[in-house]
């Protein structure tokens, strides 16, 4: 499985030329509400196995969660499932307020 700073994902946001990933956050939807990335896609953790034909599999998929943890077992379970380019957000959101949008909420 990969991984992703979120310094790294925030320069992959930024960047044109490359294809924009799925932003999978899969907490869940008190945690949506209370901050995201933006452009991120709510699907809760447990939700996931009856709806992840929703999701693109030719396309870069960033699971993302709290902290990384969550978001890594989902990724595990998606490249199980014949996805082939799943990455984890290190850190998850709480890593995103602090590395790289100061504005957004905590918890």
């Amino acid at each position: 499985m990969q991984a992703l700073t979120a310094p790294e994902l925030a320069q992959w946001l930024a960047d044109p030329s490359r294809p924009r990933p799925v932003l999978l956050d899969v907490r869940e939807p008190w945690e949506f509400q209370t901050c995201h990335i933006p452009g991120s896609v709510a699907i809760p953790m447990q939700s996931i196995p009856e709806r992840m034909q929703e999701l693109d599999d030719e396309a870069p998929i960033v699971c993302i969660c709290h902290h990384g943890a969550r978001s890594m077992s989902v990724a595990a379970f998606l490249e199980r499932q014949g996805y082939a380019n799943v990455i984890n957000l290190t850190g998850g959101v709480h890593a995103w307020a602090l590395q790289v949008d100061g504005s957004m909420p905590t918890y």
